[in-house]
């Protein structure tokens, strides 16, 4: 099998999720092999127990804690250029870290790559909402101008089009703490927009290389419960929209959140 020393994927574990160990499977089945670790900040016996049946390093965060200071927490245990934060509920198709050594070596760099995704329901992967749909059109772009600083920013500006979990980061540019932690839920889409004032490119990967689980349990879900999301979607259209227009094109947006309701 070939090996790909200069990357890990960072399992972020919280709590008990069931899903956990179909999500440490897909990384370790991947078509080429790199390092995987643990990194929690509920340390328990379950999380435990997983990562000794699977021979896995395991880090505990007792510092600060929360969404962004979790994930940055997972990201400075590494010692990799390449880092991937894998979420405890999804699951990598095995070619998932292929596709990004392929850009590698084709000379394509970036300060981010990221591909397309589907959605697990029930259990069922399910097929493509008229959420995805859409922002695999706001992605298109970056096929072709991925080092651009305004088409990137354009990009962003109608939603956060980019899924997070599908996200390989080069520290080297980035740093080891490349997440920004002001939000709770945007967090994702905030440091996105922070990344494109690198001259290194966005390397979207327009092939379905993982899926998102949507389930009640899932932090995502919670925060639209609580309307955490819908409060900072606008803080964040702000930042690319004059108040007015993002609040118009705020009306379409929610529409959009549905999707990760049950």
């Amino acid at each position: 099998m070939k090996e790909f020393n200069d990357h890990t994927f960072v399992i972020c574990a919280y709590k008990e999720s069931k899903y956990l160990e179909d999500c440490i499977k897909s990384v370790l089945n991947q078509n080429i092999k790199s390092n995987v670790i643990i990194s929690t900040s509920t340390l328990n016996s379950y999380i435990e127990n997983l990562a000794n049946k699977y021979n896995l390093s395991l880090y505990i965060n007792t510092g600060k804690r929360g969404i962004g200071q979790d994930w940055n927490f997972g990201v400075s245990q590494t010692k990799t250029k390449y880092v991937t934060v894998a979420h405890q509920d999804d699951i990598y198709k095995d070619n998932y870290l292929e596709e990004i050594v392929k850009s590698l070596e084709k000379g394509k760099d970036f300060v981010i790559a990221f591909s397309d995704y589907r959605e697990i329901k029930n259990g069922e992967e399910i097929k493509l909402t008229t959420n995805l749909k859409i922002k695999k059109i706001l992605l298109f772009p970056l096929r072709f101008f991925r080092k651009s600083k305004f088409i990137r920013s354009r990009v962003l500006s109608l939603g956060s089009s980019i899924c997070c979990p599908s996200v390989t980061v080069n520290t080297e540019v980035a740093g080891k703490t490349p997440y920004k932690t002001s939000l709770k839920c945007d967090l994702d889409w905030d440091t996105w927009n922070e990344m494109t004032k690198y001259k290194e490119g966005f390397l979207y990967i327009p092939k379905e290389l993982m899926c998102h689980r949507i389930h009640e349990e899932s932090e995502t879900s919670n925060l639209i419960q609580n309307n955490i999301r819908l409060e900072e979607d606008i803080i964040m259209l702000e930042k690319f929209w004059p108040k007015p227009l993002a609040k118009f094109i705020m009306k379409f947006y929610k529409k959009a959140i549905n999707t990760n309701k049950m």
